[in-house]
């Protein structure tokens, strides 16, 4: 049996367009002698909808563009991700099963995750499907979806009991760092578990915070890796598998997808070599389709970003022209009294050197305007971070009306160690639509840049080599108003991404410091709840991950 995992980068919403890449793939399949071709989860009406559920006729079109679809599909059989509703309104996020262009059965998913990026139980209710397998040309196969296999004792173990010795788990697992590893071991455990084939469809693309990285796998009985995706692309994978006829229990609810004719003069399928990808360029090659799908996706044709001449604003600008296209992308230097030679001077080149437009406007004359027109009111108060404030919001102010003019869309710059302790302006740089980098933290910043740099010198070297600085003040330094990176980075993992408390924090790093950094991420919160979206690749992103209450008492020390 040849088995296509077609993982797709569909739209939400754009049932149409989805439709007609479904279509598109259920024919290379065909094409392929592909006997099964599955989507992954919801690919029908892209993932996650969210609260476009609770629109009663988005469902109901769902539904439509299905039936339209399924009538068009004869000589495979395709497995599709859709909203399926019942005659209680009552809504699943479930699997068709089309063969002769016909509906064949419906399998709806059972176990519903609620917990980091997900909300399913606020729009579907749980399936009792899991008393149901198919036959096709003797094969005895069971459809489940994505969390239906992390559940430890969950619906795969019916199917198997029932006979299934191949399964088929369509999903839209968002990436994180650590992801690819655990999806294996899950599959690789269940595989052993059941003594049967899996194959696993994954979803591609971006959708607004989330990233999809494909990566579709299927492992033999003995957990061994066949076949698998390639990370952040479309991409239909072939597997061919010899299971043989399978002997089901009688009193099993079998499906028949009748017969497909042998394929004549089939070759085998020999599964092509596991990409290696360390994990800078995973990170990588999410941050370019994170950002090129949220700018097309949303119908923007250019980004403007605002190039300080440090090298979080380099890093942007150079995934920005990945993503774009370097004649989509305009780089702006809107330098200060407070900005040195240097790094107005590494703005320019890294423009030349990515072979963007670069515009340099100044903002002294403005600033001056403000603190004239202020003036009365602050006289007798000594200049502080209100001024520094100042320039951030002019610059902000700036780049929003290049974007009101032009249609430009402002990519932000800031990153995760600025956003966790707030060392970021509100309506300054956090001004934008998009928070390209929102999720990296700054010592893996500086490892985008080398990454960036690997073939020739993009990023001037100055940018990395030099202190980090806002220049908001004469001689100012990221250093002098937070700990070292390296220090803070690491306390961010722990107290944000891992939820560790105070106390076991504490014993492994400066209980002052603790304090400080802790106190700072918490009394931020107001600040990143205004914040852009931006791409989620840690295991705990701001945003759908992290829902502190801006109202907190809470103290750990």
């Amino acid at each position: 049996m040849r088995i296509a995992l077609a993982q797709i980068n569909p739209t939400v919403g754009a049932l149409a367009q989805n439709s007609a890449k479904i279509l598109d793939f259920v024919t290379q399949a065909k094409s392929k002698q592909a006997d099964i071709v599955a989507f992954p989860e919801l690919a029908l009406c892209g993932y996650p909808p969210e609260d476009l559920l609770h629109k009663e006729h988005f469902v109901k079109d769902n539904v439509k563009a299905l039936q339209s679809l399924a009538k068009k599909i004869d000589g495979i059989v395709a497995i599709i991700g859709f909203v399926d509703m019942d005659a209680k309104h009552n809504l699943y996020n479930a699997a068709a099963i089309i063969a002769n262009r016909t509906i064949k059965s419906i399998y709806r998913k059972e176990a519903l995750p609620n917990y980091g990026v997900f909300d399913e139980k606020r729009y579907f209710k749980s399936g009792d499907d899991d008393q149901k397998i198919y036959a096709l040309n003797g094969t005895a196969f069971a459809v489940n979806i994505c969390e239906d296999i992390w559940v430890k004792d969950g619906t795969f173990l019916k199917q198997n009991k029932m006979g299934a010795k191949l399964f088929i788990n369509i999903s839209s697992s968002p990436y994180d760092t650590t992801k690819f590893e655990r999806r294996a071991k899950i599959l690789k455990q269940r595989a052993k578990q059941t003594k049967s084939h899996f194959c696993y469809v994954n979803l591609v693309g971006g959708q607004d915070e989330l990233i999809f990285d494909g990566r579709s796998l299927a492992v033999d009985a003995k957990g061994k890796i066949l076949g698998l995706g390639k990370a952040f692309e479309e991409d239909l994978v072939l597997i061919d598998l010899s299971i043989g006829k399978t002997k089901i229990k009688k009193s099993s609810n079998v499906i028949s997808l009748g017969s497909l004719k042998d394929k004549q003069n089939k070759t085998l399928v020999i599964a092509p070599k596991l990409q290696k990808l360390s994990s800078v360029e995973l990170i990588y090659k999410a941050l370019v389709l994170g950002t090129r799908d949220y700018v097309q996706k949303n119908g923007f044709k250019k980004a403007v970003i605002g190039l300080s001449g440090g090298v979080d604003s380099a890093v942007v600008a150079a995934l920005a022209v990945e993503a774009l296209g370097r004649e989509n992308v305009i780089g702006v230097s809107m330098p200060s009294k407070f900005s040195s030679e240097g790094t107005k001077t590494d703005a320019k080149q890294l423009a030349t050197n990515l072979g963007i437009q670069f515009l340099e406007i100044p903002i002294n004359d403005i600033f001056k305007v403000y603190l004239q027109t202020l003036g009365p009111v602050f006289a007798g108060q000594s200049s502080d971070t209100t001024e520094e404030n100042l320039q951030a919001r002019i610059r902000g102010n700036i780049l929003m009306a290049l974007s009101n003019k032009f249609g430009w869309i402002v990519l932000t710059t800031g990153n995760k160690s600025e956003i966790a302790v707030g060392y970021c302006t509100l309506y300054g740089d956090m001004s934008g639509g998009f928070a390209v980098i929102k999720d990296i933290l700054k010592t893996k910043v500086y490892e985008l840049s080398e990454f960036v740099n690997r073939k020739r010198a993009i990023i001037p070297q100055s940018i990395i080599d030099r202190p980090p600085t806002a220049e908001l003040r004469e001689n100012q330094k990221d250093q002098d108003s937070l700990p070292a990176y390296e220090v803070l980075d690491e306390l961010l993992v722990h107290y944000v991404e891992r939820h560790e408390a105070f106390g076991k924090i504490a014993k492994r790093q400066n209980i002052e410091t603790v304090k400080r950094v802790m106190s700072m991420v918490d009394h931020s919160e107001y600040k990143r709840r205004q914040a852009p979206p931006g791409i989620k690749i840690s295991i705990r992103a701001f945003g759908k991950d992290w829902r502190l209450p801006i109202t907190n008492k809470y103290k750990e020390f």
